[in-house]
């Protein structure tokens, strides 16, 4: 009990290193003192816990399986009370370390065990071999120090996994959404009971065992080991794929949409620059015009000139946020507004120092401003309006988007979806003009650790978000 409780303990120290490592801020290297002190807090705490279920289990005879599923319930539970992060990454990191150290030791108590019996029966002639005590402790000792390599090499490539990867050209990170880490670690808890209920089966006898015994001990210890070295094998190479390859289809995923979302964008600017520097060549022409018709005082010509000009690119309501990415998607929505003459009201101001990468604020104002204006076109009359403003207050950048919409749908309703959105739930009764899109605003939100609110009163859709200021070294 003594090796197996020193065994425990070192894997317990680097499970608080990597916990402080990667459960202490939205970045590995943001784990200061306060994550420190919760590791030593967690180590010594589960260590104690360790102890006092080993003990019970000694004096008092039970089910190996239940301290087994209790030293990994409480374990699971020093992690989600004493670190600061986000729940559900409080989850993840959980399962990862449950999940190493049950496919890792199994994985090796088994391989070596192997090995003795079958030296055992070759060197020393024994034609039953059972493993005797100072072996099993020598398997225990390696089989955690293996698992806290494992861990050790685990820690320096699975930042990506915890904190999203980086934005090419910004060396930004996109911290994942909660449902991302649900989703990593449900299969590796799957993986960690499935493995328990195998181990459970091999202290309590042989797991494989020819007809009748014919083949001997020997022969049924070395297929049962065998057998549970494949199937750890098997778990481990499922759950490196899995964790690793999601990671890996989540960034494609990110790229691709980046990629043409930015496409668009820029094919719009690009479209309103050449409109600008066609009506800048034929200005020349145009002053020309304009002094011809002035001179022989055609004042009503002059208006539909003008006017014409004005259409073709003179627009003196031009969105200058500070963004070129956003100007250009603004000014794209602001002419679809226009055309269907719908009120367009803009005052946006978006700080270098907001920290929000040009590509999540164009998912934001896009998706909010596409259900804004489908609104109100589905409305008849003519008090249709969109209003909104955005900048930074402290710390912390606000958006609010006020539109009109059809009050006869919805009356008085108003919630803070951070929580429903996460659920996949909407409770906002004019769900038909404003869902789309609202799970993509929501994602981004959820990245920046931020809220979203939203009221429907008196035929005015209000959509306010508050996101704390990142550094932009990071953004």
């Amino acid at each position: 009990m003594i090796i197996g409780a020193f065994c425990h303990a070192a894997y317990l120290f680097a499970a608080a290193l990597f916990c402080g490592r990667y459960l202490g801020g939205s970045a590995p290297k943001e784990a200061g003192t306060g994550s420190h002190k919760n590791g030593w807090l967690f180590f010594l705490l589960s260590f104690v816990v360790y102890l006092l279920i080993e003990t019970a289990n000694q004096s008092v005879s039970g089910p190996y399986i239940l301290y087994c599923m209790l030293n990994q319930i409480v374990f699971a539970g020093l992690v989600l009370v004493l670190f600061p992060a986000d729940r559900e990454r409080k989850v993840l990191a959980a399962s990862m370390l449950l999940a190493v150290r049950a496919m890792v030791t199994l994985f090796c108590e088994s391989g070596l065990s192997c090995v003795l019996l079958f030296w055992r029966h070759l060197a020393d002639k024994v034609s039953q071999p059972l493993l005797r005590e100072w072996e099993n402790a020598l398997i225990c000792c390696f089989s955690f120090a293996a698992a806290v390599c494992v861990l050790y090499w685990l820690s320096k490539r699975v930042a990506p996994i915890f904190f999203g990867g980086t934005e090419e050209g910004t060396g930004g990170n996109f911290p994942r959404s909660r449902k991302w880490y649900i989703t990593v670690a449900v299969p590796l808890l799957v993986l960690v009971l499935m493995l328990d209920v195998a181990e459970w089966g091999a202290s309590n006898g042989i797991m494989i065992r020819s007809e009748g015994g014919r083949m001997g001990l020997y022969y049924d210890q070395i297929f049962s080991h065998v057998q549970v070295c494949v199937q750890t094998l098997l778990s481990m190479c499922a759950a490196g794929f899995y964790v690793f390859g999601m990671e890996r289809i989540v960034e494609e995923q990110r790229r691709s949409f980046h990629y043409h979302a930015q496409a668009a964008v820029y094919k719009m600017m690009a479209e309103q620059y050449q409109r600008t520097e066609r009506l800048r060549h034929d200005m020349k022409n145009h002053i020309i015009a304009l002094s011809g018709l002035c001179k022989d005082k055609e004042w009503e010509k002059i208006g539909h000139y003008l006017k014409r000009l004005e259409s073709a690119g003179l627009d003196e309501d031009g969105d200058l946020t500070g963004s070129k990415v956003v100007d250009a998607l603004l000014c794209g929505k602001r002419q679809w507004a226009k055309k269907e003459k719908i009120r367009w009201e803009c005052d946006v101001q978006i700080p270098r120092a907001s920290g929000i990468s040009e590509f999540d604020l164009c998912v934001i104002f896009g998706n909010l401003l596409d259900n804004a204006l489908e609104a109100c076109e589905r409305m008849s009359g003519e008090d249709r309006f969109i209003h909104m403003q955005a900048g930074m207050a402290k710390t912390y950048f606000l958006l609010e988007i006020k539109n009109s919409t059809d009050p006869t749908v919805s009356r008085g309703v108003s919630f803070d979806t951070t929580e429903k959105r996460r659920a996949g739930v909407t409770h906002k009764g004019n769900t038909i003009e404003h869902g789309i899109g609202l799970q993509n605003v929501s994602d981004v939100v959820d990245q920046y650790n931020g809220s979203m609110n939203i009221e429907v009163e008196d035929g005015i859709f209000t959509v306010a978000i508050l996101l704390p200021r990142r550094d932009p070294a990071r953004t």
